[in-house]
């Protein structure tokens, strides 16, 4: 992580999206507060629902029909991202900051090539660029990406799910862009091409130096790519840790250490899973206090009444009152 360096790629600063709905504001993202630093791969975990596809959207100021933002900034290199007008943040979008999108294979325009669509990123953003060097480009990206360049004339149907995934993220960093938003980008792939697109993705993120937010579900593939992980539940950050303290000899919030515990250990000889009782909550109706203490084994009087605060533990930043000054003593 690169604190010396005085400016973050991205700085969340108690940011909040609501959605407007029948039964009133759903408040989906609750004061999200979180820097990435360049060259640094963070990692997003929660359950479906937690509110992790909304805050990527917040970020990219993509908000669409009932959402929006209650509050908070959303500060990228320095720029607030709220401040800019649609011609500004078109241009801010893609060469400062890019996203991959949940089911990104499926982004591909079906009836135009590959090049088709890697140009068209260059002719919305570099109008100056010839022809000549727009192909230049594309075929240098596909084999960034490790794409033979015959594939340049091939449609999506024609290539497999793994490589339309790369062809994705090779639009996503066409532009060179200081942060890369990747939102549970090998959902749907097998085990051994999830493995090669994280491969590549750590690959590309050396190569150039932008900054990921990588988004999942799956927390033994974010801990494995990123060197901080950030975990939410229910709108709310409950820690950020560093991706090698995510065992259980760590300290951890107790909803990390469900997860942790829900997480296979396939080279013991007894494989025992571990998951979390009950549901995440209704987000228009969370309980008082904790919004996790209904689930959590180790809840107090004051995890029912008392929202919790992040307190630094040995270097995380984790939100339970099992850490406060009180339950400590």
């Amino acid at each position: 992580m690169s604190n010396n360096n005085p400016q973050p790629v991205l700085e969340l600063r108690n940011v909040s999206v609501g959605y407007e709905s029948a039964r009133g504001v759903v408040q989906a993202v609750r004061n999200i507060s979180l820097t990435i630093y360049p060259n640094e791969i963070v990692g997003l975990i929660g359950e479906s629902g937690s509110g992790k596809s909304t805050l990527a959207n917040a970020i990219m100021h993509l908000l669409r029909n009932s959402a929006f933002l209650l509050g908070g900034e959303v500060i990228v290199q320095g720029q607030n991202v709220y401040d800019l007008n649609s011609k500004e943040l078109k241009k801010f979008r893609w060469n400062r900051m890019s996203m991959v999108f949940q089911s990104a294979m499926n982004a591909l325009n079906p009836v135009l090539t590959i090049e088709q669509q890697i140009a068209d990123v260059f002719k919305a953003h570099r109008p100056q660029m010839s022809k000549h060097e727009i192909h230049d480009k594309a075929v240098s990206l596909m084999e960034l990406v490790s794409i033979h360049p015959k594939h340049l004339r091939s449609y999506p149907h024609e290539l497999s799910g793994g490589m339309r995934q790369r062809v994705v993220i090779a639009i996503a960093i066409a532009l060179e862009p200081d942060l890369v938003i990747m939102d549970e980008p090998t959902t749907a792939l097998d085990v051994v091409v999830q493995k090669s697109i994280l491969d590549k993705i750590k690959e590309l993120q050396k190569a150039k130096g932008f900054a990921v937010l990588f988004i999942s579900h799956d927390f033994s593939l974010v801990a494995e790519l990123a060197e901080r992980v950030a975990i939410m539940y229910a709108g709310r950050l409950v820690e950020v840790t560093g991706s090698k303290e995510l065992n259980l000899e760590t300290r951890h919030h107790p909803y990390t250490e469900g997860l942790l515990r829900a997480i296979p250990e396939l080279t013991a000889e007894s494989v025992t899973i571990e998951g979390i009782p009950g549901n995440p909550p209704d987000l228009i109706n969370l309980p008082s206090g904790c919004a996790y203490h209904p689930r959590c084994k180790y809840a107090m009087e004051s995890c029912k009444t008392v929202p919790p605060v992040e307190k630094d533990v040995e270097g995380r930043l984790i939100a339970c009152h099992l850490y406060t000054e009180e339950a400590v003593k």
